[in-house]
């Protein structure tokens, strides 16, 4: 009997493939939002400042609801940058005075406006700055010109006019410090340097913390007293 040939066995038919999807269409990332809009109805391009989307009301509203020392002061209400604001003004008046000097008008004005910018970036606190380091400089550095641009102030103000602004901020610190943030008196000196003392009337009328409204206010009213 002839042996039969093995068989080769079948092979199994490739399964079919699925028809390839047509690439999905990229789109193009859309810059991040950088603006802001404002009560006034302004639209504040955060990276790119113009002073024609800036008001004074819109800055005394915010600042009047930015906390300083993060919040951690004593009080029903915080203290907020704009009655810091209207403090450091009283301060350097008073600097000025006790040296001889009327301080101009517009460098009193600069001194309401130093903190300007954290209507719309916020108060932050010092530890944190040195932690972001340039780039939150440079994004307040550009608000705060323009905000000098919008109120007749030099965008880039002269050494003389810092240092009058450093020397009452850190005066009105070692006063918040002392009197609302729980520093003692040698720890503040410590970090803001010697005192520069206000009389009891003064520093109660001013220390004591503004609810929004009044601080708001009375940010304002400093403000239109300088204008005129």
């Amino acid at each position: 009997m002839t042996a039969r040939p093995h068989a080769k066995p079948i092979a199994a038919a490739d399964p079919p493939k699925p028809h390839a999807k047509p690439a999905a269409k990229t789109r193009a990332a859309k810059p991040p939002r950088a603006w802001q809009r404002m009560l006034s109805g302004r639209r504040l391009d955060l990276l790119d400042p113009s002073p024609l989307d800036i008001e004074v009301e819109d800055i005394a509203h915010g600042l009047a609801r930015v906390a300083r020392w993060n919040g951690q002061t004593h009080g029903p209400n915080i203290f907020s940058v704009a009655q810091h604001s209207v403090l450091v003004e009283l301060i350097a008046r008073r600097q000025a005075q006790a040296r001889g000097i009327d301080l101009d008008r517009r460098w009193r004005l600069a001194v309401l406006l130093h903190d300007a910018p954290e209507y719309v970036i916020g108060d932050m606190i010092s530890p944190f700055k040195a932690v972001l380091g340039g780039d939150y400089k440079a994004v307040e550095a550009r608000l705060l010109a323009a905000i000098s641009l919008r109120f007749g102030l030099p965008t880039v103000w002269p050494a003389a006019l810092v240092r009058v602004v450093k020397e009452a901020d850190r005066a009105s610190a070692f006063l918040e410090a002392t009197r609302l943030a729980g520093f003692d008196l040698a720890e503040a000196r410590g970090f803001f340097g010697h005192p520069f003392p206000l009389d009891p009337a003064s520093e109660k009328h001013h220390l004591a913390p503004w609810s929004a409204d009044e601080a708001k206010a009375r940010f304002l009213a400093r403000f239109r007293d300088i204008v005129g």
